[in-house]
């Protein structure tokens, strides 16, 4: 195990440069998770860790050693990819032997070493089989298993659940946990999947365009989101956002505060809570209702043509078309600079 460090990394393609002086501290046994959008770079920084891409300018640290110009085999990193990449030919033992086996281990470390991991994983009745007799979700754990057989002091994770259904996604995710409260080794994981982040990091760090917009635990993200963007990504539906011309007129009195024109207000859909007629601090014409069951999702838009969502514990009782006023708890709100999207305390 070891820890993390980051310090002014870049990454340029010829003139493009795609990562702009990434500073990050993960300490050692931590879970972090790296989340953005498409092409925010956080699969790139991923690859600079590992040593798979170059590093344009800055420095990177596994415990007290630089690793710039370490190969990727000598880093003490293993990477679990989005794609299972197991050798067709070999059987799950031999796949998860390979590596130490051209690093001319010990045959009975290697073998101690697959037995154990096969064991953490629940594999150990498919050693014998082919990649081809497994289904998704045991291949992804032979990818696992092939990452713990080499003893890394940092795990690296490129999306590993993308090509997964929605079952196996959630079984495998809650195993990736399981492990890592078993082995205690640091961890850092690459999703678009802000569900995977909440649940699996001890701390996100949530990238834009190649830059780190926050690093903190779920929760810090959740309740206190320092930009729009944030606020926007880390939550699911995301955070609704109105204007001063969106709300009712007693907005400020109602949130605790003055809503000035240069504002912009954050509401969680999970937040609102349906309110007499004219008495909410936002209504909308009702469009649309998602019933899933233990809850739903409604649909609305604001006078000024403002979509917005409310999660409710029942779908309205009212028809679509009808307006329908919502309240929250002040503290609950949340407040940004129209402009810069920066969070006003």
């Amino acid at each position: 195990m070891a820890s993390l460090t980051l310090r002014g990394v870049r990454k340029s393609y010829d003139d493009v440069q795609v990562m702009h002086g990434v500073d990050l501290d993960i300490e050692d046994g931590e879970f972090v998770v790296f989340v953005g959008p498409s092409g925010c770079g956080k699969s790139t920084l991923l690859r600079m860790i590992a040593g798979l891409e170059e590093i344009s300018g800055g420095t990177v640290a596994i415990g007290d050693r630089t690793v710039n110009d370490v190969d990727a085999s000598k880093r003490g990193v293993a990477m679990v990819f989005q794609t299972y990449a197991l050798y067709p030919h070999m059987t799950v033992y031999k796949n998860m032997a390979f590596g130490l086996k051209q690093a001319k281990t010990d045959p009975a470390e290697i073998d101690r070493r697959v037995q154990s991991a096969a064991k953490i994983l629940q594999i150990t009745d498919y050693l014998d089989r082919s990649p081809r007799n497994l289904s998704g979700g045991q291949r992804q754990r032979v990818a696992i298993g092939r990452a713990i057989v080499r003893d890394p002091e940092v795990f690296l994770f490129d999306e590993p659940l993308s090509n997964l259904d929605a079952a196996l996604r959630v079984q495998t995710r809650l195993e990736i946990a399981r492990l890592h409260e078993r082995l205690g080794s640091t961890m850092i994981y690459v999703t678009h999947d802000q569900v995977e982040a909440m649940t699996l990091a001890d701390k996100i760090v949530v990238l834009r365009a190649g830059k780190i917009e926050q690093v903190g635990s779920p929760i810090e993200l959740y309740e206190t989101p320092q930009n729009a963007f944030v606020a926007q990504f880390i939550g699911s539906p995301k955070m609704n956002f109105f204007s001063t011309k969106d709300l009712s007129a007693n907005c400020s009195a109602m949130l605790g505060r003055e809503i000035t024109d240069t504002m912009e207000v954050g509401l969680r859909p999970e937040n609102l809570t349906v309110a007499p007629q004219g008495e909410g601090v936002v209504e909308g014409t009702l469009e649309l209702v998602e019933n899933l069951g233990e809850y739903a999702l409604v649909h609305l838009m604001t006078e000024t043509k403002v979509e917005f969502i409310a999660k409710t514990e029942k779908p309205p009782a009212v028809p679509k078309g009808s307006t329908i006023s919502f309240s929250i708890k002040p503290e609950l709100a949340h407040f940004f600079d129209s402009n810069s999207g920066e969070r006003i305390n």
